[in-house]
């Protein structure tokens, strides 16, 4: 599209042609495409927003950086605060400490999911580490069980220790959705104690359970 149909496009009052608009500034330079995607931040259509959020995570500048900071702490609607998250950290290690600072504020399922699967993209174990004690006091269960998954991902990493210590204290979980996350998570790592937890899981009252540790089992034949 020429940049007058897309700006024709932006004003038209059936949100399909907004759509296309915004797809369409992909095939520009990020000079003329973010100053025209930040213009649309507030449309009253979230599909749109979000395929703002999309957009200027492709064009990445000062102003498009700060657009999407802006999205991920005020929009109203959490699919266009998962989609500015997840295009912000296309910006790499600086989008990082903003992107916990976010995870921390916002306790929506979704976004909270987008942010633990983005920081696990950058290599920052320390902060998946400070994301994940927080994701395991919260009440969604969905953002728990994510949070255990990527505790046992940091297997081996500078955080062996106290990511095999809060593995082994969520062993006692109510859940046995948990439980069967934490084992495993526990897999993954070859400490006795670990070892232990998981043969004690196979005694649990909870059939999920159980299987789980029997599938570790098969694995290890």
């Amino acid at each position: 599209m020429e940049l007058p149909e897309i700006e024709a496009a932006l004003s038209n009052p059936d949100f399909q042609y907004r759509l296309k608009a915004i797809s369409a500034l992909k095939a520009y330079d990020p000079e003329t495409a973010v100053p025209i995607a930040i213009a649309t931040l507030k449309d009253p259509e979230f599909l749109v927003r979000s395929f703002v959020a999309r957009s200027l995570g492709q064009h990445q500048t000062a102003a498009s950086f700060a657009a999407l900071l802006e999205m991920t702490k005020f929009d109203d609607t959490p699919n266009v605060r998962a989609e500015a998250a997840n295009s912000l950290s296309l910006f790499g290690k600086v989008s990082i400490s903003h992107l916990v600072s976010v995870f921390c504020q916002d306790d929506h399922w979704l976004v909270r999911r987008s942010i633990l699967a983005a920081l696990e993209d950058l290599d920052c174990p320390e902060e998946l580490v400070e994301v994940c004690t927080t994701a395991l006091t919260g009440d969604d269960l969905t953002v728990t069980e994510a949070a255990i998954d990527t505790l046992g991902s940091l297997a081996g990493s500078s955080h062996h220790t106290n990511v095999l210590a809060q593995l082994l204290t969520l062993a006692q979980s109510e859940s046995p959705r948990l439980r069967v996350r934490v084992v495993r998570a526990l897999q993954k790592f070859d400490e006795p104690q670990a070892q232990e937890a998981i043969l004690g899981l196979r005694q649990d009252s909870d059939s999920q359970v159980v299987a789980a540790t029997l599938e570790n089992l098969f694995h290890k034949n």
